[in-house]
């Protein structure tokens, strides 16, 4: 790579006007990147440290000097070091008094501290006026352009001059502030960028837990219980014909978990009568994952058909067809031709390729690239209607790939029947609830409750229930 120059980046400001002064307390990688971004739009930065004659690698344009000296050419201070070095902050109390403190640094790990590092600042220094912001942007972002990452800073304060001045000065940088409240807001501020992929963690255990169930499971069918009954060795499965069961098992199931939870929440606001009362916490998580589940569900089925695709020329298929070939040549013999059976196989692979198709559709529609230019109306015809369509098709191909064997005891091995099978409960239990959902007179008190009615518990003295229409300005939001 070619070493980074400040004149390969272009501002993101045009003005004749220089900016105000900014100093930076810390000249490690972080504080370097964010004051060549800030050279780029036009303010003038000096850095403060502890050894100002040994700070290297800093922007040209940038002034060192010492915490103290620094301190008194800005009324807005960067902190850009970590917890650990804060104790010289206590000899600059009257320097950085009436000061805005923008503290940027994170921890190690989550909750390391009792209070937030913004917070003990803020203890420490109680004359200035303490903002969080930029601890969710990274120096390579910074360095690369805020176009090439995340642009968004979360910023929080108790004083709103100073936060608004920081907030000012992030966009200016091309950055997209975002106003979190108080300083009680950094503590959660600093643990989001230590979270390991939050949202995915559920999608990740339960594709997990599917696959190594059912990977058991055929692998008990399919393996052993061939070589339990005839000295079958069928090992050779593990590589292909397994990964291709459990592959669309857990692509089917985990497209069901999806719409899964919203059925259990309309079955609550209908038991309920009301809509104003929290989901539980598990169902809350749940739904705010659905998303994940569904991309989860999508690469899964991205396997299931490439491992499909390469069915034909797997050596076991190709000896098979070989040899029954060979068979049949030699006895003169020929298999008649099942008009039945046609359809089966036609109607299986239609239906896994519209299936497929609208699983693409689903993904693509939930990318925020895209879901930004459609309306709530379309994106929930998009995800919903057709997210059922997708499930009615998915577990349609799943249905007709049994055929005649769906229910047959010869298919059964050691009273265990086809992983398939087992992988229908969820998804056949979402569609026949919400088809019982979707029934007229179910479906429209269930859209009365999710427009503000409301059904009481308290009985009349005729031993009637009160019902009261508590329509609110919000409703048709």
């Amino acid at each position: 790579m070619e070493k980074t120059s400040t004149g390969a980046f272009p501002s993101t400001m045009n003005s004749s006007e220089k900016q105000e002064t900014v100093c930076i307390f810390g000249t490690g990688d972080f504080g370097r990147s964010l004051a060549l971004r800030m050279l780029q739009c036009d303010y003038s930065i000096v850095f403060g440290s502890r050894n100002p004659q040994k700070s290297s690698l800093l922007p040209n344009g940038a002034e060192v000097l010492s915490y103290l000296e620094a301190a008194q050419k800005s009324d807005i201070i960067i902190l850009a070091v970590h917890r650990e070095h804060y104790d010289f902050l206590k000899e600059l109390t009257e320097v950085l008094k009436g000061k805005i403190l923008v503290d940027i640094s994170n921890n190690l790990k989550i909750d390391q501290y009792p209070e937030s590092n913004a917070e003990y600042v803020a203890q420490l220094l109680p004359g200035a006026h303490v903002v969080k912001a930029f601890n969710t942007i990274s120096a390579w972002a910074l360095q690369s352009g805020a176009l090439d990452a995340n642009r968004q800073v979360f910023v929080c304060g108790n004083d709103s001059k100073a936060k608004q001045r920081v907030m000012d000065v992030a966009r200016t940088l091309g950055l997209t502030p975002l106003d979190q409240g108080s300083l009680m807001a950094a503590k959660e501020i600093e643990n989001y960028p230590l979270q390991l992929f939050p949202m995915w963690k559920l999608p990740f255990c339960l594709s997990a837990i599917l696959c190594v169930f059912f990977f058991f499971y055929c692998v008990i069918r399919d393996i052993l219980y061939p070589y339990a009954n005839g000295k079958k060795d069928s090992t050779f499965r593990l590589a292909i014909s397994i990964p291709n069961r459990i592959f669309p098992i857990a692509a089917l199931t985990l497209l069901a978990l999806v719409y899964l939870p919203g059925v259990i929440a309309a079955i609550l606001q209908l038991y309920r009568g009301t809509k104003y009362r929290r989901f539980p916490d598990w169902l809350d998580h749940w739904m705010l994952c659905r998303k994940q589940l569904g991309l989860v569900a999508l690469g899964f089925a991205f396997l299931h058909v490439l491992y499909t695709l390469v069915i034909p020329i797997r050596y076991y298929v190709r000896w098979t067809l070989k040899n029954r070939t060979i068979t049949q040549a030699l006895a003169k013999t020929d298999d008649p031709f099942s008009t039945a059976t046609a359809w089966l196989n036609d109607s299986y692979i239609a239906l896994g390729i519209l299936g497929f198709f609208l699983f693409v559709l689903l993904g693509i529609t939930s990318l925020p690239s895209v879901s930004n230019m459609v309306n709530w109306r379309e994106f929930r015809f998009v995800q919903s209607k057709l997210g059922y369509l997708t499930l009615i098709l998915c577990t349609a191909h799943t249905m007709v790939y049994g055929g005649k064997r769906f229910l047959s005891p010869s298919s059964l091995r050691w009273y265990l029947p086809s992983a398939y099978v087992i992988a229908l409960i969820i998804p056949c239990t979402v569609l026949v609830i919400k088809f019982i959902l979707i029934l007229p007179c179910i479906d429209k008190t269930l859209t009365r409750i999710r427009q503000g009615w409301e059904r009481t518990s308290k009985p009349t003295s005729n031993g009637q229930y009160l019902k009261r229409s508590s329509i609110c300005l919000d409703s048709q939001l």
